[in-house]
């Protein structure tokens, strides 16, 4: 081999090794029907002691990282049995926050420990520990969210502790959202304002979490539902991307950028609306449309501006 051959072969192996093998990879054309993604339970994975938790639970993940913003980690969905939960563990670069969609579980924020009925959520902001556990008879059915205050980081610190059979508080002493259809109104100020009309079409939402509550670029999590025969304004998302989970009913989304012709979207759904897109959700079914609304904003100055706005 030639001293010429030798250093074209070692710049080449040099190359390969720095070189991520996905960095060839042509990127996705997606519209919106590849981008949905459906709850699948013979999709879920099976993990035994989650953060050291109690038993074994199934799950997986719906959106990725990066499917928002760099910092959205990730959307999961799965289902917790009796006597299993997610153990104890710090979170110091990341929020999270558990949301049982049915039934009841005991939630733990810097160890205290309540019982909280669904469909609720309970936020872990940066520089504090959770955990989740399922002391009832019956299975959880489960949502976990994640957003980072560095891009394309997640961490954690187990601390060995299950919390099955922990003391329990009657009121719980950290933040909670609910899910309560009651408690939406009129589209247009979002929780705020005068009591619902009596319009059978009007969109209804409500935030249940505002931007005051994150630490990280993590912006709010909104309640929406849909009446049948109705659609939502284009939204446009300018400054903030949107994950959406179809709670109930059926319908379409309209998403620019992508495919002209609205998709189907059903019970199940995860659907990312990214900055720079406009979005529009129809209800075609004959109950509401029922969505779950997480908001991650572009960077922390569009997080402050929203933080302005609420005041």
């Amino acid at each position: 081999m030639t001293d010429g051959t030798r250093a074209l072969l070692l710049a080449f192996l040099v190359g390969m090794a720095v070189t991520p093998l996905w960095a060839a990879r042509p990127a996705a054309q997606e519209g919106p029907p590849a981008r949905i993604v459906h709850t699948d339970p013979a999709t879920f994975r099976q993990l035994t002691a989650v953060h050291a938790g109690a038993g074994s639970m199934a799950f997986a993940a719906l959106l990725d990282r990066g499917a928002l913003t760099p910092e959205f980690n990730f959307l999961h969905r799965g289902v917790i049995p009796p006597g299993a939960g997610i153990g104890h563990h710090f979170h110091n670069l990341v929020e999270e926050m558990f949301v049982i969609l049915d039934g009841e579980a005991q939630f733990t924020v810097d160890g205290r420990t309540a019982t909280v009925k669904g469909p609720a959520g309970v936020i872990c902001r940066t520089g504090h520990s959770h955990a989740i556990y399922n002391a009832g008879s019956t299975p959880v059915q489960w949502m976990n969210l994640n957003v980072s205050l560095v891009a394309g980081v997640y961490d954690a610190f187990d601390l060995e502790d299950t919390r099955a059979g922990a003391p329990l508080d009657p009121i719980p002493a950290f933040m909670t959202m609910r899910l309560d259809r009651a408690l939406l109104r009129p589209v247009g100020t979002r929780g705020r304002g005068a009591a619902p009309m009596p319009v059978p079409t009007a969109v209804l939402s409500r935030r249940a979490l505002g931007p005051s509550v994150f630490s990280t670029t993590w912006a709010y999590i909104d309640h929406v539902v849909v009446p049948p025969g109705a659609s939502s304004a284009e939204q446009a998302h300018d400054a903030v991307g949107e994950a959406y989970y179809v709670l109930a009913g059926s319908g379409t989304v309209a998403i620019s950028g992508g495919t002209p012709a609205a998709a189907p979207i059903r019970a199940g759904d995860a659907i990312p609306i990214r900055i720079g897109e406009t979005s529009r959700f129809s209800n075609t079914g004959a109950g509401p449309l029922e969505l779950f609304v997480m908001g991650v904003a572009r960077d922390m100055a569009a997080k402050t501006r929203l933080l302005s706005a609420s005041n």
